[in-house]
């Protein structure tokens, strides 16, 4: 199978499911190694296809998202990014992604997609059980959120709460 003809494939597995899949699972199914579909899936991202990264897999949007896309900039230590997160989904909000302005690499970002307590639980679980830093561990606590509002009273109650945490460094 060519490598076009291999990423059809993955985006027709990605489309035809409801649920995230592993990309090991897409390496059994393309018959190619797991760092092929990483690939894959790189350069399907860069022609365009928005393909979502989550804790259990691969997604594809079934639909357009009504939501509006807002950025915050914060800062915080490690033992507050629960309160972070909770400040946000518990407003309405959702984590899309994280990025942080590196002095070497410049702009380093990572899709969080969290959009529950349980998500959030599960991040901090993870990265307590690999002894993982943060992001924002490589910037002094510094980073940005891109996150999903409905609504703009939505992204007001969600900076409100990040400012009386004293974790709002700026909305962008």
């Amino acid at each position: 199978m060519s490598g076009e003809n291999r990423r059809v494939k993955i985006l027709e597995i990605l489309s035809s499911s409801s649920k995230p899949i592993s990309a090991t699972r897409l390496a059994q199914e393309t018959g190619v190694t797991r760092q092929i579909i990483v690939s894959d899936v790189a350069l399907l991202r860069a022609s365009g296809v928005k393909i979502i990264s989550e804790r259990l897999g691969y997604t594809v949007p079934k639909k357009i998202s009504d939501d509006i896309f807002k950025t915050v900039i914060c800062k915080h230590s490690k033992d507050q990014t629960l309160d972070e997160f909770y400040a946000i989904i518990d407003n309405g909000g959702k984590v899309v992604s994280v990025t942080v302005e590196h002095s070497l690499y410049g702009q380093i970002s990572a899709d969080l997609n969290i959009a529950s307590r349980y998500d959030a639980q599960e991040f901090v679980k993870k990265s307590a059980e690999t002894d993982a830093m943060l992001l924002c561990d490589l910037t002094d606590g510094y980073h940005i959120h891109t996150i999903a509002v409905k609504n703009e009273d939505t992204y007001n109650r969600i900076t409100d709460q990040l400012q009386s945490l004293n974790i709002l460094i700026s909305k962008a």
